[in-house]
């Protein structure tokens, strides 16, 4: 077994292996997840978002996640969701490119993709003991609070990185271009 996960992993990068080794998980291999963790007593944590273009707020938010819990699972919004929530012109990465760079981070264990504009109906199916979202948004104003609390988990609002925002970014770029 331990030589076919070394060839695994070297294959990986060219051909992809489909076994447990991936960290882009689907809908329902991260609930099952999820649930594997909690049974074990161990505490799963949730965010979610674009991750558009990965900067130091998201980099200092998603470790400051992952020390809420033993595992740290990424929601990430959809290239459809992206377009509907920032419009037209976003999203600038891939899905699938936006994925992979989240679990290249040392603090994200895995990520799903989600289509909804909202993370209501995937932290519904995945049960998660912690949600954690950044300093610019509010508990009692997060439509997914009710879920969570109903699921048994916690809403934990994390420090605000001032300043740092993808649209930030992309505005400093377009500022450069003209």
């Amino acid at each position: 077994m331990r030589n076919l996960w070394v060839y695994c992993k070297i294959i990986k990068r060219y051909k992809g292996c489909e076994l447990s080794l991936k960290r882009v998980l689907e809908r329902k291999e991260a609930a099952e997840l999820v649930c594997k963790i909690k049974k074990e007593g161990k505490k799963a944590v949730f965010t979610n978002g674009c991750f558009d273009i990965l900067h130091v707020g998201h980099l200092r938010y998603l470790n400051e996640a992952k020390d809420q819990g033993d595992i740290l699972i990424v929601g990430v919004n959809s290239d459809e969701s992206v377009r509907r929530l920032k419009g037209p012109t976003r999203p600038i990465n891939s899905q699938e490119d936006r994925a992979e760079m989240l679990t290249g981070l040392k603090a994200v264990d895995y990520a799903v993709i989600f289509t909804e504009d909202t993370p209501v109906e995937i932290i519904d199916e995945l049960k998660p003991s912690i949600h954690v979202k950044g300093g610019d948004y509010k508990k009692e104003e997060l439509p997914e609070t009710v879920v969570v609390e109903r699921n048994g988990g916690e809403v934990r609002i994390l420090t605000l990185v001032d300043g740092k925002s993808t649209s930030n970014v992309v505005n400093k770029i377009m500022d450069k271009k003209q």
